[in-house]
């Protein structure tokens, strides 16, 4: 397995856990008294579009030689540090 391989399957796995916390958080916001309810489905938003910004760069990966990898990796990684904040910041939030 190549690193990019590796690199492709670890962010495939931290997506799915991901999507798996924005489900709980909107099951929660779901319970929520519908003022609290706004400010869940506004971070829900702010998550989801990381989300999707995440997939983008997984898709990159996939796509690219090796020639381009280094590059795309490093917009992966600028990806994965601003997902990882938006959910700790979300946690914090909702819990």
């Amino acid at each position: 397995m190549t690193d990019k391989d590796a690199y492709t399957k670890k962010l495939e796995a931290q997506m799915k856990e991901w999507q798996a916390n924005i489900d709980k958080m909107r099951a929660q916001a779901e319970k929520a008294q519908a003022d609290a309810q706004v400010q869940y489905e506004e971070h829900l938003k702010e998550l989801r579009a990381r989300r999707d910004e995440m997939q983008v760069k997984l898709d990159e990966l996939q796509r690219n030689q090796s020639a381009a990898w280094n590059d795309v990796k490093a917009g992966a990684d600028k990806a994965w540090d601003d997902m990882s904040k938006a959910m700790q910041d979300a946690w914090k939030r909702f819990s």
